[in-house]
C-alpha cells in the first residue's frame, strides 16, 4: 500500500508539474497569436515526440521528456545587416549566431513576413516574452491562496503538546535531566499537556509565534499565565522565566541556521494545528515566500560544493539544498507514503507546486538568454536606443539583434545544464528526505 502511495504522489506531482509547463507556454501561445505572430509549434516536454495534433496553423503536441516546453515563434531573430539569414562565416562563434538566425526562419511561408515576431513593437514583445512566467506566477499565486485560504496550513497554537521536565539548551534533549538539573518553569508553574495559553504577563495570546516572543522578552522575570485546561476550566499560573540557550530565529519567524540566542525558557514544546488565513495574512506569508525565493535563487552558486560532496563523498544534504524535478517528485512521493491525513498530503503537494510555479517565474525573469528574461531585456534596450534616437533626432537604430547574444546564450545554457544535472545526481544518490 505504501508503495502504491508513493507511485500516486510522484503521478500528481508530474501531472501538475506539467500542467505548469503548458500553463506556461499558454501565455506565449495566446499573446503571441492576439499580436498575430505566426506560431508553428506548441510543445509540452522535449525530446521525442509521443503524441501531436494539428489545429489550424500549429501543432500541439506532447514530449517524451517532461521537464520543459516551447513554443516555436517564426522570425525571433532580425536578418543581419545584409539582409541575410544564411550563414556566412566559419568561425565558431558566427556560426552560432547565424545557426540561431536561419533556425527563426526555417518554416518561414509566403506572408509571414508581416508575421515575425521580431517585427513587432517591443512592447509587444515584452508582453509575449513575459506571459510565460506571469502564467506561472498567477498559478502559484492561486494554489497559495487555495492553501492558506482553503485547506489551512500546519502551524504551532498556543495550547501545550510537552513540558520540559528541566532547564535544558537548545543542543540537549527535553529529557536529559540529571538529578541536580534545575526544573523548568514550566514544570515548576503547573502547565500541562493539552494547557492552552490564553494571556501571559497580561498579554491576551492569538498564536504561538506572539508567545514565543513574549518567554524569550522575560527572562528573570516572574509572569502570571492565565491557561485553559483540557476540561475547559481557567486557571492563572505563575512562572519565575529562566535564562537559557535557545535557537535563532529570523524577523519571519524561521530558524537560522546553526545560530543560537541567550533568552527567557518557559520550557514548552507547541502542538500543532490547521490554520485558515485570512486574505491579509495570505498576502504577508506569500510576500515572505517570495523574499525567500530570491534569496535562495541568489544563493544557489554556493549550493554547488555541497552538491558535490553529497555525490561525490555521500556527505548528507542540508535541508535547503537545492532540489530539481525529480527530487521534488521523489518528495511528493514520500509525503503520500507518510501515515498523514489526507488534507496534509493534499496540502504539501499544493504547496510544492505552488512553490515550483514561484522559481519558475522567478528563474525564467533573470535577464539572460535563452530565458525569458533575456528576450524582455533585449526589447527593453531596444525600446530604451530608439528612444534617445528619437529624442536625438538621429536616425532610428533599427531591432537590436539578439541573435548576437547567442554564444553567451549558449554558456549560460551550458551552465545550466551542468548544475541541473548534478542536482539530478543528488536528487538519486542522496535525496534529501523528509523529517
Amino acid at each position: 500500500m505504501d508503495k502504491l502511495m508513493w507511485v500516486l504522489g510522484v503521478l500528481i506531482f508530474v501531472v501538475g508539474l506539467l500542467f505548469s509547463i503548458a500553463w506556461h507556454e499558454l501565455g506565449h501561445l495566446s499573446t503571441a497569436k492576439l499580436f498575430g505572430i505566426r506560431v508553428p509549434q506548441y510543445m509540452v516536454g522535449f525530446g521525442r515526440t509521443i503524441w501531436s495534433v494539428k489545429r489550424g496553423e500549429t501543432e500541439y503536441g506532447l514530449k517524451a521528456i517532461p521537464f520543459g516546453g516551447y513554443i516555436r515563434m517564426i522570425g525571433m531573430f532580425p536578418p543581419g545587416a545584409d539582409g541575410r539569414i544564411t550563414k556566412r562565416s566559419s568561425s565558431p562563434w558566427r556560426s552560432m549566431i547565424e545557426d540561431a538566425r536561419a533556425a527563426s526562419y526555417e518554416e518561414l511561408q509566403p506572408g509571414d513576413e508581416t508575421r515575425l515576431f521580431y517585427t513587432r513593437k517591443p512592447w509587444k514583445r515584452v508582453i509575449v516574452m513575459f506571459a510565460g512566467p506571469g502564467m506561472n506566477l498567477v498559478l502559484s499565486l492561486g494554489l497559495f491562496l487555495a492553501l492558506f485560504m482553503g485547506i489551512g496550513v500546519q502551524q504551532a497554537v498556543p495550547t501545550v503538546q510537552e513540558v520540559s521536565e528541566c532547564v535544558v539548551p537548545v543542543s540537549a534533549k527535553t529529557d536529559d535531566c540529571t538529578q541536580d538539573a534545575e526544573k523548568s518553569p514550566a514544570n515548576l508553574a503547573g502547565l500541562r499537556a493539552g494547557d492552552t495559553v490564553l494571556s501571559f504577563g497580561g498579554v491576551q495570546i492569538h498564536d504561538y509565534p506572539q508567545l514565543q516572543n513574549l518567554i524569550r522578552d522575560s527572562a528573570g522575570r516572574q509572569v502570571d499565565i492565565l491557561v485553559r485546561h483540557r476540561g475547559g476550566e481557567q486557571q492563572t499560573l505563575r512562572a519565575d522565566i529562566k535564562t537559557n540557550t535557545l535557537q535563532a530565529y529570523d524577523k519571519d519567524n524561521n530558524p537560522i541556521k546553526g545560530q543560537t540566542v541567550t533568552a527567557g525558557f518557559l520550557g514548552i514544546t507547541p502542538a500543532t494545528g490547521v490554520h485558515h488565513m485570512t486574505l491579509v495574512e495570505s498576502a504577508d506569508q506569500m510576500g515572505s515566500m517570495a523574499r525567500h525565493s530570491v534569496e535562495s535563487l541568489t544563493q544557489l552558486p554556493g549550493k554547488i560544493p555541497g552538491l558535490w560532496h553529497a555525490v561525490v563523498d555521500g556527505t548528507p544534504r542540508d535541508a535547503d539544498s537545492p532540489i530539481g524535478m525529480v527530487g521534488a517528485a521523489r518528495l511528493g512521493g514520500d509525503v503520500f507514503s507518510m501515515d498523514l491525513p489526507a488534507t496534509q498530503r493534499l496540502a504539501f503537494s499544493v504547496q510544492l507546486l505552488a512553490g515550483i510555479n514561484l522559481m519558475l517565474f522567478l528563474f525564467n525573469m533573470l535577464p539572460l538568454l535563452p530565458l525569458d528574461g533575456g528576450h524582455i531585456a533585449g526589447a527593453l534596450w531596444e525600446s530604451l536606443r530608439r528612444g534617445f534616437a528619437r529624442l536625438l533626432r538621429r536616425p532610428d537604430p533599427g531591432p537590436f539583434d539578439v541573435a548576437r547574444l547567442m554564444p553567451l546564450a549558449y554558456v549560460v545554457a551550458g551552465v545550466f545544464i551542468c548544475f541541473t544535472g548534478l542536482v539530478m545526481a543528488a536528487d538519486i544518490v542522496n535525496p534529501v528526505r523528509i523529517n
